[in-house]
């Protein structure tokens, strides 16, 4: 066999075996990443939603965990009420549009009910309910279609 024989061969080795071995590698570390960025994603979320809770606890006088809407508030616990609310609707907002897909794998599913929780537990509460009209204002239409439909089922239920 001459060396350009044996290039050939090897030419025909690389095209056969190595080629698509590279791209099946390419292909596999590219869903890797993608996947870390979107666990990076939902543990900056999770974070962010962890610090809120962290404000919610904060103000025991608005007594923001319990469903039912909270009586007698000041006007300025209205505000801090009001403006808590916001930031919340902000945060939710956000983990719709980094987080929510149409076609979702089975992790981004799991990942996406534990938000898709949260907002139905805060739309069954009263006050959060009723100041949601104003909250949703400016917001992204898909997310305000998204959360009107979460209370509209959260309120027949």
């Amino acid at each position: 066999m001459t060396i350009m024989e044996v290039w050939e061969l090897l030419s025909y080795i690389v095209t056969v075996i190595g080629l698509p071995m590279a791209v099946t590698v390419f292909i596999y570390e590219q869903r890797k990443e993608r996947d870390n960025e979107d666990e990076e994603v939902y543990q900056l979320l999770s974070d962010a939603y962890h610090d809120f809770l962290k404000l919610v606890l904060a103000n025991p006088d608005l007594k923001l965990r319990s469903q039912a809407a909270t009586p007698n508030l000041t006007e300025e616990q209205q505000e801090r009420m009001q403006v808590i609310f916001e930031m919340l609707i902000s945060l939710f907002e956000r983990a719709y549009l980094t987080a929510f897909d149409d076609r979702m794998t089975v992790k981004q599913q799991r990942r996406w009910h534990s938000w898709d929780d949260f907002m139905r537990e805060w739309v069954r509460r009263d006050d959060f309910y009723s100041l949601l009209p104003r909250l949703l204002q400016g917001e992204d239409a898909d997310f305000s279609e998204y959360i009107r439909r979460l209370a509209k089922e959260e309120r027949t239920a």
